[in-house]
Order: C-alpha cells, then structure tokens, then sequence
C-alpha cells in the first residue's frame, strides 16, 4: 500500500522543523557562553557580582533596560594588553602585559612550527603507507593505531625524565625544542592515520597516467597526488595548531622558564592573580581565543571541504 505524496510530504516537513529546533538549540547551548564571556568582559565588577545578576549592565531605577544608561568598560583589557606610552613605536605606544607580549607570541610560535612539521612529515609517511607495500607496513600501521590511543598525560612521567636528563648532560638543550619535538611524537601518529586515508580516498589511475606522460613517480607525487590532498593536509594542520594552542599541563610541566612559557599558563597566572576578577579573566579568554577564531574564519571553507570530502570517501 503506497503512502499518500500529501502525508509524505507533510512529514517531511515535521523531520526539517524538528531537525531545525535541534539545531537552534544546540547553537545556542555553543553560543551562550561565548556570548557569557564577551559581555562580562565590558562588565565592570559591581555589575558582574550583582544579585540578581544581569545581562546587559543597561538598567535604571525608572527602566530595566535603556542604552544611554549602559555602564561598558574596558578595565579588564586594560591589565590584560598593559599598554605604555613609547614614541618610537609605531602607534604611539606598546603592548607590555605579558600575555601578549611573550605568552601568546610563545604559543604562536609552537603551534605554527608543530603544525607545519606534522602536516609536512604526515602527508609524505601518509602517501607511502598508502601507495606502497614494504616490509612491516601492516606491524607499522598496527603500532600506529595502538599508539593513537594513548593519551599524552600518559607519558607525561617518562618525559619529565627525560628533559631532566638531557638538560642536566646536553649543553645545547633547549625547553622549547623539547617541547615542539614532544608534540611532534603525540599528534604525528594519528596525522598519519588519517592522511593514509585522504591518499587511499584519491585514485592511483591519476599518477599511473601521469608516469605513462613521462612524469617520474616523485613528480607524480607532488604535481598529482600532493594538490587533491591539500584539503585534507589542511585539516590536518588546524588540528594540530589548535591542540596545541589549548595545550597547557605538558608545556607547563617541561618547561622551565617563565618566557617560554605558552599562553595558557598566561591565563593560569592571571587566574592566579585575578581569582576574584571575573572581568580580567573574561578579557584574557578571549584574547587567547581570537587567533584560533581568526584561523578558523580563513579556512573554514577548505577545512568543511576536507570533512565532507573524508565523510564521502570513508
């Protein structure tokens, strides 16, 4: 017995209204702290301890909201950027809160050099487990699977050892090498994993026709292969700049020195010091997140692409 087109079509329209509720609720669940944390940020304090508490610091005696009577402030990103005047700097003045001044440009510098490395080291080691067989790929790919499970905090013992160690023995050792060589040997394993994947996902008809034109098989490799991946090489760079951008506890741990410190032990400190300072605390949040969001707002369209691309190929 066939069901009505009418019926057919009116359900379908009850699955996409209920599917959009979902989807708005869980939008907003995502939004609201973000939101939270932006408008605390502007709080002054009396305003954010207040009882009951308020979302917009817009409120009268006469009214509860009203705009001329918004009471915004700055304060908190005032301590968190420490701004001092300086004729030589080309705006007039210059950043010395040491967040931005050493912890974020710290941070940069590891997430960017991790990335870079693994995405460089997982698309070539991807390709080869891809489009050759060699002896012990299957024992490799096993030991990388196993190894992809095993959480950092894990190892975090071994590695304490070790960088006392070798800083006690190697004369040249340096915290911020160690660090960036740590996160090599934890997100290099499961970057291999799925790049295998992006490569399994691409035909090797594309690099036979191009050795049949004459193309050597490492010309192949980069003028073929290497192009169609590049989503999925993308994919794998923000996903590493961003773990280790929110990484805190193995830098904290490994390293020593205070300027080489990364941003998340920035907001530690400030938590430290500003415990009962909702605003300063909302303020260096959001100066912590503002690179990845930037990051994000630029590659989103690869980075969706590559998604989608490994949904369908998988």
């Amino acid at each position: 017995m066939s069901v009505p087109k009418s019926n057919y079509v009116s359900r379908l329209q009850w699955e996409v209204r209920l599917v959009s509720v979902a989807l708005l609720f869980v939008c907003l669940f995502a939004i609201f702290p973000i939101f939270t944390t932006i408008t605390i940020s502007f709080k002054e304090q009396a305003d954010i301890t207040r009882k009951p508490p308020i979302l917009f610091p817009c409120d009268t005696p006469e009214k509860s909201f009203e705009w001329s009577a918004c009471r915004w402030a700055v304060e908190g990103y005032e301590r968190v950027f420490a701004p001092k005047p300086n004729e030589d700097a080309l705006l007039g003045f210059e950043l010395t809160g040491n967040l931005v001044k050493t912890y974020i440009p710290n941070t940069m510098g590891y997430a960017f050099t991790s990335a870079l490395g693994v995405m460089l080291l997982a698309s070539l080691s991807g390709f080869a487990f891809s489009r050759y067989r060699f002896k012990g790929h299957d024992l490799l790919m096993t030991a990388i699977y196993a190894v992809t499970g095993i959480p950092l905090i894990t190892n975090m013992l071994a590695l304490y050892q070790m960088s006392i160690i070798l800083r006690k023995n190697v004369s040249f050792f340096d915290d911020r090498l160690f660090l960036i060589f740590v996160y090599f040997g934890f997100f290099l394993p499961i970057s291999v994993w799925i790049t295998k994947g992006f490569f399994d996902a691409i035909p090797r008809e594309l690099e036979e026709s191009a050795l049949i034109e004459g193309c050597s098989p490492l010309g192949a490799m980069f003028r073929i292969t290497m192009p169609l991946a590049i989503p999925g090489l993308i994919s794998i760079f923000l996903m590493t700049f961003v773990s280790v951008w929110n990484e805190f506890i193995v830098a904290y741990l490994l390293v020593t020195k205070n300027e080489y410190k990364p941003a998340m032990f920035g907001l530690y400190d400030f938590l430290s010091q500003n415990i009962i300072n909702l605003q300063v605390l909302a303020a260096a949040c959001l100066i912590i997140a503002a690179p990845i969001i930037i990051l994000f707002l630029f590659t989103r369209k690869t980075f969706f692409r590559a998604m989608v691309e490994g949904a369908v190929k998988g």
